[in-house]
């Protein structure tokens, strides 16, 4: 594999893919960063996943990426891979503050940025999730915010795991259903369509905001316990798309229900009519 990385002016072969011990992205997890779904080497939403990468960037305070130079690297990376990633693959675009002291202070090096994508297998047909106690922070600077800080959504995870549960759902700290660990969540309750408002801190993820546009759902503030009442849930996310969800902790559901079934179908087709939506 091939990665590009920003110190070393572009594409580098893996064992030479190096970024500094002092950059503050590894020291304090000062960055951001976006995974993107790439079908047959297209990527899926890029100009949205672009845009939301300015706008975690703007909201920690680091300088714009450069976005001829992000596309630049992302069209590079997905060419130079090209044989080894086949059908479906995963992208990721990191982009940190760059080399700094220890401790939180920032340096002036300026910022690091590293695209590299690797072939992944689809996932699961259907899902299972566990609901676990700890809060997301809606008052935190960083709800919202795609930041490489992602050690809680690595514990809730690894809690999911091992439960045998692929993903985990938390509340905010209000007690309200927020999200997944890497994944946003909807939920059918008496025919009504459901997902937590951004207000909860939840991720604006992009695969939410296209099932808002293309489907009836609503944004609405319920309480945690209400994924233990819902008729249907499905999750979401950039490599995901849409995923119904056949067992919340020791309860059961179909999966797809009609409601997931329909947005699936809705999904599916317009996602193949435009890849840049």
């Amino acid at each position: 594999m091939r990665y590009w990385v920003s110190q070393a002016g572009g594409l580098v072969d893996a064992e030479h893919a190096r970024v500094s011990v002092l950059d503050h992205g590894f020291t304090v997890a000062d960055g951001v960063f976006e995974t993107l779904k790439v079908t047959d080497g297209v990527p899926f939403a890029i100009t949205r996943h672009l845009n939301r990468l300015e706008r975690s960037a703007e909201a920690m305070g680091l300088p714009a990426p450069d976005r001829a130079r992000v596309l630049l690297a992302v069209r590079e990376t997905l060419d130079a891979n090209a044989p080894l990633l086949g059908d479906f693959a995963r992208l990721r675009i990191t982009y940190t503050a760059g080399d700094a002291p220890l401790g939180s202070d920032r340096g002036e090096a300026g910022p690091t940025l590293v695209v590299a994508a690797s072939a992944m297998k689809p996932w699961p047909e259907s899902a299972a999730v566990i609901t676990v106690p700890w809060p997301r922070n809606e008052r935190s600077p960083l709800a919202g915010v795609k930041s490489t800080s992602y050690a809680e959504n690595v514990l809730a995870l690894a809690r999911a795991h091992e439960h045998g549960a692929g993903e985990a759902l938390v509340p905010d700290t209000q007690g309200r259903l927020c999200e997944g660990t890497g994944s946003n969540v909807f939920i059918v309750v008496e025919g009504r369509l459901i997902t937590p408002t951004l207000a909860t801190g939840c991720l604006p993820g992009v695969t939410r905001d296209l099932v808002l546009e293309w489907a009836d759902a609503v944004e609405e503030d319920v309480p945690f316990s209400a994924i233990g009442d819902a008729d249907e849930v499905f999750i979401t996310s950039s490599t995901r798309d849409v995923q119904p969800v056949h067992r919340v902790d020791a309860r059961s559901l179909a999966a797809p229900g009609p409601v997931t079934a329909a947005v699936q179908g809705e999904f599916a087709r317009r996602s193949r009519a435009d890849v840049d939506p």
